[in-house]
């Protein structure tokens, strides 16, 4: 039987950490947990791929926002800063890429595992009470049946969505066996501002960069692939619901769209919206592709109201807006 945290609804007056905070989706995370007013907001972020530079909207609307250049694997350190700042709550998004499973898969699946784990030992001993763990859509690996719920199989494809689905599986175990507060995310195809688009980048900033330095975009395969594009903002506000609502304890919930759509859509509408005349080029299939995705956002919307605002349309006109300013 899981526990229902009866403290759990606003993060007014919380004290918040938030691990992988200066990426990509937890920066926007952090934005958002920001404009409630929490107490204190603590980020924990090695900067594989993030930086500390995504934090600073949530510095100017939260004063009591600290980050710690850190490895979540890292026990002994990750225990000091818990010691100081106790947390109530953290949201777990510390992650090693896909890409990088393929490079050094014994290595990403290790440490995918190891900073969950770590996370989990000190949720066990009760140095925090509630966790919101970020999944991942990839642990699905290629859909069965389209839309894809909560209750697909796990047919993870690469060894980072193996990692992901271990890791589900452990804080799964440590909820169940210690009677804790846990949320589980499986996010869809996140795009928006500050996505990574150097090393690991993901299709649509990788894209954007291509066109707005006049290269040949490449797409891997014949594009045919489909994926459900969700933009972060909506992700994040996802998040936040997730934790407000204690009837969302024990349970694990896609964030999507609902709608399936192409790479060769994606880079289409990214072609048509920069009105570019760049080639496009394919390659071969990348290693351990799953061929369609999209998710079923029914559970999400009927257990905490989520529903996505930003069309897909307008949000990649918001993202390619966005990597233009930053280009000066």
């Amino acid at each position: 039987m899981t526990s229902s945290n009866p403290t759990r609804g606003s993060l007014s007056g919380r004290r918040v950490l938030v691990t992988g905070g200066a990426g990509f989706i937890g920066s926007h995370v952090c934005d958002r947990i920001a404009a409630e007013h929490p107490a204190e907001l603590v980020v924990v972020d090695n900067l594989f791929l993030g930086r500390e530079s995504n934090l600073d909207s949530a510095r100017a609307a939260c004063q009591r926002l600290t980050f710690y250049k850190e490895s979540v694997a890292d026990d002994g350190r990750l225990r000091e800063i818990f010691k100081k700042h106790r947390p109530d709550v953290v949201f777990n998004l510390s992650v090693i890429p896909l890409p990088k499973s393929l490079e050094s898969p014994g290595w990403a699946s290790d440490e995918n595992w190891r900073m969950t784990l770590t996370l989990c030992e000190c949720w066990r001993e009760g140095i925090f009470g509630t966790l919101v763990h970020f999944s991942t859509s990839e642990v699905y690996g290629t859909a069965l049946s389209v839309p894809m719920s909560e209750a697909h199989p796990l047919m993870p494809r690469t060894p980072y969505a193996a990692s992901k689905a271990a890791t589900d599986h452990l804080v799964f175990s440590y909820m169940t066996t210690f009677d804790l507060d846990l949320v589980t995310l499986r996010p869809f195809n996140n795009y928006g501002p500050r996505q990574n688009k150097g090393a690991y980048a993901g299709l649509v900033p990788l894209v954007i960069e291509r066109i707005l330095k006049d290269e040949v975009i490449e797409i891997q395969g014949d594009g045919l692939q489909t994926r459900d594009f969700i933009y972060v903002e909506d992700t994040a506000e996802a998040t936040v619901l997730a934790y407000q609502h204690v009837n969302a304890s024990g349970k694990t919930f896609n964030l999507s769209s609902g709608r399936e759509t192409s790479v060769k859509t994606i880079v289409d509408k990214l072609v048509a919206i920069t009105e570019s005349k760049v080639r496009i080029r394919h390659t071969e299939d990348r290693p351990g592709d799953v061929r369609r995705h999209c998710g079923d956002p029914s559970f999400a919307r009927e257990t905490f109201g989520f529903t996505p605002r930003i069309d897909l349309d307008r949000g990649l006109i918001n993202t390619v807006n966005w990597y233009r300013t930053q280009r000066g």
